[in-house]
């Protein structure tokens, strides 16, 4: 799986490690409620913009991940 903006969060969190990488980028949907409702609708970009987090940063820790 290539990570990318439009990933969806829910595809990410099923990566081994993810909740710590989002936790260490301070994505706070990882500990919000009402994000679980939305993780098959919530794009990594949507998530960074929002939160104005370093999208390009967190892709490329996320997609140390997956090797």
């Amino acid at each position: 799986m290539e990570i990318t903006k439009q990933t969806k969060l829910g595809e990410i969190m099923e990566l081994k490690g993810a909740n710590e990488v989002l936790s260490e980028h301070d994505v706070p949907c990882v500990s919000c409620p009402m994000a679980q409702f939305e993780m098959n609708e919530l794009t990594l970009g949507q998530i960074c913009e929002n939160y104005d987090l370093d999208a390009e940063k967190l892709i490329e820790e996320l997609s140390k991940l997956k090797k």
